[in-house]
């Protein structure tokens, strides 16, 4: 159980909501405080440094999201709230260094990815230029702001990463003529580490959307106007939308982020979505200006299945829905299935492996009791027996996973059982529903990748 006294009250009020099922009160109680034990690290400065887990750096994207269970507290815990504070602020900081680096190092130390062309600053663990990564710290100091009122943290390096922010954004409209932005990995362990002609990456043509690199999950795109992260971003330009009117009384900021929110829900709408045959309207995952459009959805987020979670449409939206009964299907390339789980996987993980990440985010997403319910069972399931998330996990064998120490998937799930609880799912759930499984009564066996 965590050290913290407010989070262990937080758990002692979730568990006792739970004893009739205490494979999900163990999960929850070891989940929901992983990231605040073990991977948040408070600098010298104020700031707060967030490593992932097993990987000693800190991404935007990953570290906004696993801070996203102690949000709530914020209001009357001020030790939370400054932790939380301190994260945006160090957000900030790392992206006046490098906006197109996806992972930073606590220190300008120089540990991480020094070989790939051009090499990175010291400060950065790796230069992978995903769309996600300008909009994470957005969304969390949205989220911070909306609940505390603190006007403080949006000024300074905040307001000044905001210019650089949206000045990226509009660059990568124009990838191809005016982007100075080059990735290239030497020899790597997949072609989906290092982008091709020469750094570039595969050609585009303008569509009004935010050129990315690379997706959530680190690998390359396909086609590199990855469609919900262009949602993505359009819902954070509306925020600094906001910030512009009340916080700042900026009317050129608010006139560039209304402009460029059009231009990206145009290219949206002209080049993302598709008539598809069986399911009717739905999303594309990526696209590339000449025609070309890519099917599939990833278990990272932002992901096709995350639209509602990342507030671009109603979870009742009519193309989400049928996006989501396409990405939640055989149609889904990245759809797997086994006796024990079914959910969708990535291609960063070969092999056919469930993501519990993917499987929260189905739960958070879901208008369904039921479906919520039977997600969480597969949840606790197939901890084999760690009472942790995973990155990946085989669907026929829960005991071959991948990364044992993956604070994100835990802080996700916390906030999964959280809102399960507020819908008030667990009313008169039969207690032998989420019985002891036999996979972990067989032990805790960590063959894991």
């Amino acid at each position: 159980m965590s050290h913290h006294p407010v989070l262990q009250a937080v758990i002692r009020e979730v568990t006792g909501q739970l004893t009739s099922h205490p494979q999900v009160a163990e999960a929850f109680q070891n989940c929901y405080p992983n990231t605040f034990d073990t991977t948040i690290q408070s600098c010298a400065d104020g700031s707060t440094f967030v490593i992932t887990g097993d990987i000693p750096a800190m991404w935007l994207r990953d570290s906004a999201a696993q801070v996203s269970p102690y949000l709530p507290l914020v209001q009357d815990h001020p030790q939370i709230r400054e932790i939380i504070r301190g994260l945006i602020v160090r957000q900030a900081q790392c992206l006046l260094l490098d906006p197109y680096a996806n992972a930073f190092n606590q220190n300008p130390s120089g540990p991480g990815h020094k070989q790939d062309r051009p090499e990175p600053s010291p400060w950065v663990w790796e230069r992978k230029f995903e769309l996600d990564s300008l909009c994470y710290p957005i969304r969390l100091a949205h989220q911070y702001w909306t609940l505390t009122g603190d006007r403080s943290v949006l000024l300074g390096d905040f307001r000044q990463m905001l210019d650089v922010v949206l000045h990226t954004m509009r660059t990568e409209q124009h990838h191809e003529e005016e982007s100075p932005y080059r990735f290239e990995r030497p020899d790597p362990l997949l072609p989906s580490d290092t982008l091709e002609r020469e750094g570039l990456g595969s050609p585009t043509a303008y569509t009004g959307m935010v050129w990315s690199g690379f997706r959530p999950s680190d690998d390359a795109c396909t086609h590199h106007y990855l469609i919900p992260a262009n949602m993505f971003a359009w819902v954070s330009l509306g925020q600094v939308v906001q910030w512009a009117e009340e916080v700042y009384q900026d009317e050129n900021l608010a006139f560039e982020a209304r402009s460029l929110m059009h231009d990206i829900q145009q290219g949206i709408r002209e080049y993302g979505t598709f008539q598809h045959p069986e399911f009717g309207k739905i999303y594309a995952y990526e696209a590339d200006g000449l025609g070309n459009q890519l099917f599939m959805d990833d278990a990272n987020v932002p992901s096709l299945l995350s639209l509602p979670y990342l507030g671009y449409c109603p979870a009742d939206d009519p193309i989400y829905l049928n996006t989501r009964r396409f990405i939640l299907s055989k149609h889904n390339p990245f759809y797997f299935q086994g006796r024990f789980l079914q959910g969708i996987g990535s291609p960063h993980t070969p092999g056919g492996l469930v993501w519990p990440i993917a499987l929260s985010m189905q739960g958070l997403t879901s208008l369904d009791r039921q479906e919520r319910l039977a997600l969480i069972r597969q949840l606790v399931s197939t901890t084999a027996g760690t009472g942790f998330m995973h990155e990946g996990v085989h669907p026929e064998d829960p005991h071959h996973f991948t990364r044992p120490w993956f604070a994100w998937a835990n802080s996700l799930f916390a906030d999964f059982v959280l809102k399960s609880l507020q819908l008030g799912d667990w009313d008169e759930v039969p207690t032998d529903l989420y019985a002891q499984s036999a996979l972990q009564t067989a032990g805790s066996r960590k063959d894991h990748l």
